[in-house]
């Protein structure tokens, strides 16, 4: 499984042996790059980046770091090793063997489930576009591009799937992954999250931390695939997307000790008297997570799905950590409990079929995963000694899709007037004027070392390089 990276493409899946898939791929690969160009980061192809790329898929020493222009970057094919032997672990075909090949009955459905993770992939670079001009520190704007460029990578991730499994429709699909762009009113984005805009720092960090981890637990059930080399292709995204989520939860910690310190030297809660010494007040704060945990968790789909059903009754797609689940991984008989609204303004629960429900399965497990997070920027918080503390809304909370669209929930799960809704949603969710606050302190700062007034350093620098490193020659 050694990786080859004085190809044209890097990859580790003997590309060279498949001459008509190579073509193929080369051909596709400068569209990849005239996309970067275009949608990629904003004024950052003449930087000098230090960047980890790629080298190994083992767990240890799988990357190295270095200094690349970010056009320059080595995005490459990189799959898990084959283990061999392996088999079904759920579904209608539990106990069989894995397809290496796709099972004509299951082409559409398979085709579809990678289209939609690959479109996820370049729309949350469109979304960051023009972050870099904003950025605190150059440790910041360092790990903005890092991002980036593995988004592009597990780009190249599916791609290679649709090149190598669907012909002529994969190429046809690939294709499609760069002629749509986030938010296009004509040809946007496949899911919803991925065409909302990403103006501002708070929101990249709030993103990556949420919409990074819903990344996290895609990506897991898919690893459970029986379709192997999907299988393979999700367990190294896996290795890339943990550092995503890293940056969101550690650059939220970081507004949250900035914010801390502010309130303590100021002895004040007061939102305007915090803002007015440059620091983003726990309200916004706390009305950014409502906003971008609501619009996350709309991503798993609808409470009850025949799709969800039907790709784990058929191999495709498995649940979270399938295999430590202690029940018979076919879910026939099993029921589980969603939530809906009901007469008198109340929300009731309901037990449907398991298999049905497993969009919502999937859903709780990164809710209580959310919690977790919550609760370590809460101890930030308490170590001010500060009584504050943020919270998750409640899961029914400004729902789009599901049973749940319509209904009209608070952050506390009490169901609600159109009437109080109107005259709350500003306490709720990010006004406008929250929006030009924190963009009013969006400024960049260049100089190593130094970080802006509204977020504290990082208490880890990256790979072990010293606090003021020039992470990223600006020249």
């Amino acid at each position: 499984m050694s990786i080859n990276t004085t190809d044209k493409i890097p990859n580790n899946v003997d590309l060279v042996a498949d001459k008509t898939l190579q073509r193929a791929l080369e051909h596709w690969q400068p569209r990849f790059i005239d996309w970067w160009r275009e949608t990629g980061p904003d004024g950052s192809h003449g930087f000098e980046v230090y960047l980890r790329t790629a080298i190994s898929v083992e767990r240890d020493g799988w990357a190295n770091f270095g200094y690349v222009k970010m056009p320059e970057y080595r995005w490459g094919i990189f799959l898990n090793p084959v283990q061999g032997g392996g088999t079904i672990a759920f579904g209608d075909h539990k106990g069989q063997p894995v397809w290496q090949e796709v099972p004509g009955e299951h082409r559409a459905n398979l085709r579809r489930i990678i289209v939609t993770q690959g479109d996820t992939e370049p729309a949350s670079v469109e979304q960051q576009r023009h972050l870099g001009r904003t950025a605190p520190s150059l440790y910041d704007l360092r790990n903005l591009f890092q991002i980036n460029v593995e988004e592009g990578r597990h780009l190249w991730a599916m791609v290679y799937l649709l090149h190598r499994y669907f012909g002529r429709d994969g190429r046809e699909e690939a294709d499609a992954l760069l002629e749509r762009r986030s938010g296009d009113a004509d040809n946007p984005r496949i899911l919803g999250a991925f065409n909302e805009r990403t103006p501002d720092w708070l929101a990249f960090f709030m993103f990556t931390h949420f919409t990074d981890r819903d990344g996290k637990f895609q990506l897991n059930a898919l690893a459970e695939s029986g379709f192997e080399p999907l299988a393979r292709t999700t367990q190294f995204m896996l290795t890339e997307e943990a550092y995503h989520m890293f940056v969101g939860e550690s650059g939220v910690s970081r507004v949250i000790q900035r914010t801390c310190e502010v309130m303590k030297q100021l002895k004040t809660d007061d939102p305007a008297q915090v803002r007015a010494a440059g620091a983003i007040d726990l309200t916004t704060i706390q009305r950014y997570l409502n906003y971008h945990y609501s619009v996350t968790i709309d991503l798993f789909g609808a409470d009850q799905s025949s799709n969800a059903a039907i790709f784990y009754s058929s191999g495709l797609k498995g649940r979270f950590r399938e295999a430590k689940r202690n029940d018979d991984h076919l879910l026939k008989d099993a029921s589980y409990t969603v939530l809906e609204p009901s007469a008198g303004a109340q929300l009731s629960e309901r037990e449907v079929p398991m298999l049905n429900a497993l969009n919502e399965v999937l859903r709780d497990d990164f809710i209580r995963d959310s919690e977790a997070g919550v609760g370590r920027w809460n101890r930030v918080i308490e170590k001010s000694e500060l009584p504050d503390r943020l919270t998750l809304p409640h899961k029914a909370f400004n729902r789009r899709i599901g049973s749940l669209a319509d209904a009209l929930v608070s952050p506390e799960g009490r169901v609600v007037a159109e009437s109080e809704w109107s005259a709350r949603a500003r306490d709720w969710l990010p006004t406008d004027g929250d929006r030009a606050f924190v963009a009013s302190l969006m400024t960049r700062v260049v100089e190593p070392g130094r970080y802006a007034g509204w977020i504290a350093p990082p208490r880890v620098p990256v790979n072990g390089q010293p606090m003021d490193y020039e992470y990223v020659r600006i020249g």
